[in-house]
Formats: C-alpha cells, structure tokens, sequence
C-alpha cells in the first residue's frame, strides 16, 4: 500500500459512512458484553430491518465507552447521544423516536455535561467506543496508520524518537522511565536482528485498562508497535496477551490479518524498505510474567522467571538481542504523538510527568468504568468528580493505586496531584492504571492480607525473600485480622516488609510490602485495635465472626466492567 491508497481508502470510508441516515454503536466491552449488548446489537438489527431501515442504518460493536457501571452503553450518531442502562425492551423506542422521528428517549439519556466525560483528555482511548474494532477500514477512517506512513516517509529514525523525547512520555506500565530514551538506547545499541514487545500481561485486581484497549481498538496497538519498530530498527514485534482475554486475542489476530492483508505489515510497508511483522504470545495467567524479564522468558518458551538485571532487555533481551519493551497505554500513545508532534502532547500533564493517564476506576464508588485524564488531576477529582463520590452516602477511607505494588492513599491526601512523583511521596506508586476505592465498610488490615494473598500465590518462587517471606508476611496480617497477633507480631511484620523490599530479586517482590507498609503508615490505629482490643472498627474480622474478605468485594465491585 502507498501513502496516496491509504488516504484513497479513508476517504473512501469515510463517503460511504456518509450515506447512512443514522449509526447505533452499541458498546462490546467486558461489562457490556456481560450484561447483554450482543444480544442488543442483534436486535437493533433486527428492528431496524422490520422498520424498512436496515440498509439506511449502520448498527456495529464497538470498544468500551468508560462509564462501565451503567452499562449496556448504546451511541446514536449523528447526533453524539448517550444511552444507558439499554435493555432490549429499549429498542423499538430508540428505532421508533430517536431514529424515525429525531426525538431522543429521555428517560435513558446521560446528561451531555455530566463531569465523568467532561474532566477527561483523550489520547489513547480517542476512537474508543466510536469506531468498530474489527474493521480497518473504519480505524483508516478515522485517521489510523497515517502516522506509521508519516514516520515512514518523513522522519529518519532519529526524527521519530526525538519527537517521542520531545513528549516527555514515560512508560505507562508502571515504571514511569523515558520512553524516548529506551527507545534510542535500543536504536544504538548495533545488531543485525532487534524485537519490539508490547506487554499486555495485564494482571493486577481491579484493573482492565490494556484489555479495553486491545478489545476496542487493536489497530492502534499495532500502529504504535510498527512505529517503534521503525524508529529501533526492529523487524519483528511480539504481543504477549493474558489467556483470559479470549475476546482481545481474537481481535488482534483479526487486526494483525487485516494489516497484513492490506500490506500495512509486512515487507516494504509503504513502498520503503522497512519490513515489519507482528505475531502473539498467550501467557498462562501468571502475574510474575509482567515483569520484563520473566515475560521475556515465556515468550523464548522457558519458565517464566525473572534473571538479574543488568544487563538490560533493550541491550540482552529475546534471544539474546536488543528488545524494545513498553506496554499497551504505551503504545497506544504514539500515534497521536507523531501526528501530532511532541510538543502538543508534552502540553498536557505536569512538568516532569507529561501527557494522560488511563485509570480504571472499581471498587466503592458511584461511576465504576474506564478513564483517561491528564496528568496532574487531583485524587479527589477523580474519586468525586469524575467518579461520582462514594455510593450511598458513604465515607472515603482510601484509594489504592498501583495494585498489588501500589498503596492506600487515606482522606488526608485526597488533594495529591496524581503524577509519578507525588504518588510515590504519599508511599503509592502510578503503576499501570488500577484504581480501587474504599469506603468506611473496609478493613485496611484485611486489604492488606487480601493484597499479600495474591502476592504470595503469584510469586514464582525463584528468589527466597519473595518465595518464603510473602507467606510469613500473609500469615503474620492472618494472625491480626483472626484476634490472635501480639505487638511482637506488629514488630515482625515492619521488619519482615523492609527485608523482602531490599532483597527481592523482581519487582514483584520489591514491591509486594508496600500495601501493609502504607496501611501502617495511615491506619496503624487498625492494626493496634485487632492487636489489642480484638477488635475491627469496620465490622469485618471481628474475634470469633465468620470471616469476610472485604477487600475481595471491594476489590472486584466494577471490575467485571
């Protein structure tokens, strides 16, 4: 394909969309699927056809629209109109009404100037629910590809990762490092054979934020990817995808056939002698394969097992040779940018943590869904003006970001900026994006062992720190929350987080105190009380009560979305 047929094709689209009185994009993300908008779908077809309007009205699937909690989610363009809570009973009065006569059911619409949309920035999650994920036609459309072939027709390497530099995008898997910068170290580095790998491993409780992405838009993954692989000098990229995200798989290998098929990937793409190829990996659903090295290793087809680093994955890394590692959000980021250029997109954000931020929002709060806001937002935006407060009237108690490496944010620093600097200065992390809200009906002790539960059954176990002390640490925080624990107990357990941090080998271990840390720190009171009153102030692990992981239900309250 030539610059010229790839702008012949979006135009070409873009006539034919015109021809439509009317498009019913109905929302096939997790939560929606779930709750029945296949079956929605099937039936704005169907009513559309007895209405004689089957071949005047386009009716498509599209990726999540964010506001995962009101869901089945359906969009009537032209005129931009949210529905929510859509049963098929619905229907007939959406066809009938808005479709036929232009008069929106006022019953099922979500206020234009509601807050959740407002207060967002769209960057990654742009086409997002506007567009069907499993057509390349449509994502061509919309403007896809066209920075793949203008990196390719006017930017040296150099120029593509300068502009990337110039963005002051950062690593949105967590570890918050330059992206420009890995990506030239790897350009420097001299071979004759480099990988690009997109980690989609995404595994944290409550978070679904790269399975949105690869389920509602994938060509973008797939852009972003061919972009990096351009400007590292790469001919081959990797996407390693959790087994459990069934419906992301099939969307990529649709994505990666289309592209392929439309000569977008593969060899000479747009008529230059870049050659570029990308193929999948499915994980087996261990969590410790998010780290970079152990996800480096399944894909080479050993275990899954972090090694000493350095040397580094962008100098030692798949097969021994040079490997570009970023993670979906990442990717999904780069196409704006060198559309756009690196100044645009370093306008957005903070001094030194630049651009948007995708979070999903679960847990004890209103809005549960899918969000995309600029660095910099203040906690207490998200939570109460973009999330709607805490539902029935409750309390805030604490946010956890980060997930199993982050920590609990209490009331007191509802005002933090959230940016990878002030995270880290309030004990949490930005981490890949998981956001969890609790309320006075949460134990912070036992989110805690719930957090360490899931630590110690993911680790791999090829370190003993990590191996050996997340079990003493679970059984320690076990020992509170069943009224058993002394203050000796207390003592073990601060020593115990500090030994594990400092002498784990990965990440996963590294970090796995920082929930129990955080939650001494801001709710110490909670421990004592289970220590010396045996006692719990939120009514959970009371002495000799049946036992209730609040933190379970907190945890996956909005996940499903």
């Amino acid at each position: 394909m030539t610059l010229e047929e790839l702008y012949e094709l979006g135009q070409n689209f873009r006539q034919k969309l015109t021809t439509f009185r009317a498009e019913i994009h109905v929302c096939g993300s997790g939560g929606c699927i779930s709750s029945g908008s296949f079956q929605l779908k099937e039936t704005f077809e169907k009513v559309c056809e007895a209405r004689k309007i089957g071949a005047d009205v386009r009716v498509i699937t599209t990726g999540c629209m964010g506001l995962c909690g009101a869901g089945p989610l359906v969009r009537v363009h032209p005129s931009d109109t949210l529905y929510v809570r859509v049963t098929t009973e619905d229907v007939e009065r959406i066809v009938d009404s808005h479709i036929l006569k232009d008069k929106p059911v006022k019953n099922l619409l979500y206020p234009r100037d509601a807050s959740f949309f407002a207060r967002q920035v769209q960057v990654a999650l742009k086409n997002m629910g506007r567009i069907d994920p499993e057509s390349i036609e449509d994502y061509i459309a919309h403007g896809g590809y066209e920075a793949l072939a203008k990196a390719i027709t006017y930017y040296t390497q150099e120029g593509v990762i300068l502009e990337v530099r110039n963005s002051g995008l950062r690593g949105r898997g967590g570890g918050g490092y330059p992206t420009g910068l890995k990506w030239d170290i790897v350009r420097r580095v001299p071979s004759a054979e480099k990988y690009v790998v997109c980690n989609a491993d995404e595994g944290d409780p409550g978070a679904f934020m790269d399975r949105a992405m690869l389920e509602g838009n994938p060509h973008a993954i797939l852009e972003g990817m061919a972009i990096a692989g351009y400007a590292v000098g790469a001919t081959q990229g990797f996407i390693y995808v959790r087994g459990e995200y069934p419906l992301a798989i099939e969307r990529l290998k649709k994505a990666i056939k289309q592209s392929e098929r439309t000569q977008i990937l593969g060899n000479r793409i747009f008529e230059s002698g870049f050659n570029f190829r990308i193929d999948l990996r499915i994980g087996a659903g261990a969590f410790v394969c998010g780290e970079e090295t152990a996800l480096l290793q399944s894909i080479e087809g050993q275990r899954g097992q972090p090694r000493p680093r350095p040397p580094y994955p962008s100098q030692v890394g798949l097969w021994g040779k040079p490997t570009l590692l970023n993670n979906v959000e990442t990717f999904a980021n780069v196409p704006a940018i060198v559309l756009n250029g690196g100044k645009w997109y370093s306008a957005i954000g903070t001094d030194k943590s630049k651009g948007t931020k995708v979070f999903a929002l679960a847990g004890r709060i209103n809005n549960t869904g899918l969000i995309e806001v600029p660095m910099g937002i203040t906690l207490r935006e998200i939570i109460f003006d973009i999330g709607g407060g805490i539902p029935d009237g409750g309390e805030f108690k604490a946010a956890q970001t980060g997930g199993p490496s982050g920590g609990c944010i209490p009331v007191q620093h509802l005002d933090t900026p959230v940016d990878y600097e002030s995270l880290t200065h309030v004990g949490s992390m930005m981490g890949s994006g998981g956001l969890i809200v609790m309320d006075q009906t949460s134990c912070m002790v036992d989110i805690a062992k719930y957090f360490m539960k899931f630590c110690m059954e993911e680790s791999c176990g090829k370190c003993i720190p990590c191996r050996v002390g997340t079990v003493q640490l679970y059984r320690l925080l076990d020992r509170m929350t069943n009224g058993t624990a002394t203050d000796e107990d207390l003592d073990t357990l601060e020593e115990l987080c500090v030994m594990v941090k400092d002498t784990s080998l990965c990440g996963l271990g590294q970090t796995a105190p920082n929930p129990v840390m955080s939650t001494l720190h801001y709710f110490r009171r909670e421990y004592e009380q289970h220590i010396h009153e045996h006692a719990c102030a939120a009514g959970v692990c009371s002495v000799g009560a049946e036992q209730t992981d609040s933190a379970v239900a907190s945890v996956h309250q909005g996940e499903g979305a």
